[in-house]
């Protein structure tokens, strides 16, 4: 399982620093861009505060089933120059497009062959690059499907209702407070403002707020997975409805007992509290199963013009 160092040439001209891990049959391959969630995350899904540490163990995954995965720094972290706050969401989101470009575009991989995996914000990403010509296979992990600030709301709701009781005596005031927030927000200019003291990416808010990932995910004809955890905090799971019918094409869904939105079970309460603990874990093997195996029968690495079976399970 060979990982290459690979540089990606954004519309501006900042080079984001990747890997590229390849399966170890000659290629060339079928590959996926593999994209994080929001914030300053490294090629591998990791904050210092927040190590998900979703790439290495995927990609060794898709790489046993024959299928190449490319993932980047995000600007600002890991080796990649930039500040993140200044790329906002729309910035992320022409980092990404490059990015399969550039994938596609490698001789050692397959270009009717290709396809995008995203957690959280990379899902949404991910859906819309699912309608881009060439993408064969889509796959969404905690998703929404709705506008960026219903989407907020519903996070926001749904973390107040795991705080202690004395906490959720207070859900109106908190709820004044955050749709004040919200006004400010809107009303900024720069790539940062300061809310009770604290530095907010306010560029990435704004345009995250009005973004209706509905439209996307309508858009995409290509097969879709669809996984979010029963215990997601910060997405939906109701919300894989919404997903599989809006999509043209094939979309399969999955519901997944007791996975929480950091791709970990947990048999407990979810909390934001129980993240530290859970990251202390491995990404769920049965969620890498699952993705591996969905893949390999829309990517198909057998090689180009050989008739070779796969599993099907």
């Amino acid at each position: 399982m060979p990982d290459t160092d690979m540089t990606v040439t954004a519309d501006d001209g900042t080079r984001l620093a990747g890997t590229l891990t390849l399966p170890d049959d000659p290629g060339p391959h079928p590959a996926v861009l593999l994209l994080h969630g929001s914030g300053p995350l490294d090629r591998d899904g990791n904050t210092p505060r927040l190590p998900v540490n979703l790439g290495p163990p995927l990609a060794a995954a898709l790489a046993a089933d024959g299928i190449a995965t490319l993932r980047y720094d995000r600007r600002g972290a890991g080796t990649t120059p930039g500040r993140w706050q200044a790329a906002g969401f729309t910035g992320n989101r022409r980092d990404a497009a490059a990015a399969l470009d550039a994938l596609a575009g490698r001789p050692d991989v397959r270009a009717d062959a290709v396809g995008v995996i995203g957690h959280s914000e990379g899902a949404l990403h991910a859906m819309a690059l699912g309608s881009r010509p060439g993408v064969r296979a889509v796959v969404l992990l905690a998703g929404y499907a709705r506008p960026g600030e219903d989407a907020f709301r519903w996070q926001a709701r749904s973390i107040l209702a795991t705080l202690p009781a004395p906490a959720r005596l207070l859900r109106r005031p908190i709820r004044a407070i955050g749709n004040r927030v919200l006004a400010r927000i809107g009303r900024t200019s720069t790539d940062v403002a300061r809310v009770a003291g604290l530095p907010v990416n306010a560029r990435w808010l704004r345009e995250n707020l009005v973004h209706d990932t509905r439209d996307d995910l309508a858009a995409i004809t290509a097969p879709v997975l669809a996984v979010t955890g029963e215990k997601d905090l910060q997405v939906d799971p109701a919300d894989l409805g919404v997903i599989r019918g809006l999509v043209q094409g094939e979309a399969e869904v999955h519901r997944v007992p007791d996975l929480t939105h950091v791709l970990r079970r947990d048999p407990a309460r979810p909390t934001l509290r129980s993240y530290r603990r859970l990251l202390r874990e491995p990404v769920d093997p049965g969620l890498l199963a699952l993705v591996t195996s969905w893949l390999a029968r829309r990517l198909d690495p057998a090689p180009c013009g050989t008739s070779a079976e796969r599993p099907t399970a």
